[in-house]
């Protein structure tokens, strides 16, 4: 057993939407524990940007730009980073979000919801933010016997949200999908797992949570009141959980679980 149960020396973690708040935060965190960590996202300058802060502090990192909806994309970076700082043996799906036309402004009825704004939510937090990046790199974790998957879910998964009726769905696939491949990839040596963060203020969601002199909303004091420790969480809040989960050292036998990180939101009835 390794000294160190944190120690993540060795790895080679890939983090898509490593761009955004949170998935930058848990690069940070990944590289701060030793991992070689490949930046992942459609953000050149965010991109660079995160790599820059990743090696001040001392760590190794490089950026890929790439989309994950697109297989042609993921397929080019996988072989780039692998070419750069080794296979990789972490994976974290951090890509996703609300899109604003279904989930964030509006207060459409059900019936009214096109089509093609449902499906883009799922092409963005199903199809990107878990299927094909599983598609693309699980396989080589498991022909090498070893690797670790992070899926990003949401508390919406488990309790649908009102106004992100199609961001929920979509999360709470990603979390099936979860539970299957952890099943699937356990005897190659593979684990899954999802991390679900509770609520984060992030550039996508602020405007839903604070007004323009910068006071909570309405819906933001609601989101506090069904919260026991009464306050947004952090995004450097997220990096134990995650590299709990990446590290086989401290995560060995867990896979198939969904580890919450949400203030105790969910625990929360009346």
């Amino acid at each position: 057993m390794s000294k160190n149960l944190f120690d993540l020396t060795g790895e080679t973690a890939v983090v898509i939407g490593a761009t955004g708040v949170l998935g930058g935060a848990l690069a940070d965190g990944l590289a701060a524990a030793g991992a070689k960590v490949a930046v992942l996202g459609r953000n050149e300058e965010r991109g660079l940007a995160r790599v820059k802060a990743i090696e001040a502090a001392d760590g190794k990192a490089a950026f890929f730009k790439a989309d994950a909806s697109n297989r042609a994309s993921l397929a080019a970076a996988h072989q780039q980073l692998t070419a750069a700082l080794g296979a990789p043996t972490i994976l974290v799906n951090a890509a996703g979000g609300n899109d604003p036309k279904v989930t964030v402004t509006s207060e459409k009825p059900f019936e009214a919801i096109a089509l093609e704004d449902w499906l883009a939510n799922f092409d963005l937090n199903l199809i990107g933010g878990a299927f094909l990046p599983c598609q693309e790199f699980g396989p080589g974790m498991c022909q090498r016997g070893r690797g670790s998957i992070i899926n990003i879910a949401s508390v919406s998964a488990h309790q649908p949200l009102s106004r992100v009726v199609a961001y929920s769905a979509a999360k709470a696939a990603v979390m099936n999908l979860t539970l299957f491949l952890a099943r699937e990839w356990a005897p190659k040596g593979v684990r899954v797992n999802t991390l679900t963060p509770g609520f984060f203020p992030a550039e996508q969601n602020r405007k839903l949570l604070f007004n323009d002199d910068g006071t909570p909303t309405a819906r933001t004091r609601a989101i506090w009141s069904h919260t026991p420790m009464n306050r947004f969480g952090e995004a450097h809040e997220l990096i134990g959980a995650c590299v709990f989960l990446a590290s086989h050292a401290a995560s060995g036998f867990v896979t198939g679980t969904d580890l919450r990180v949400d203030g105790g939101y969910l625990s929360m009835t009346i």
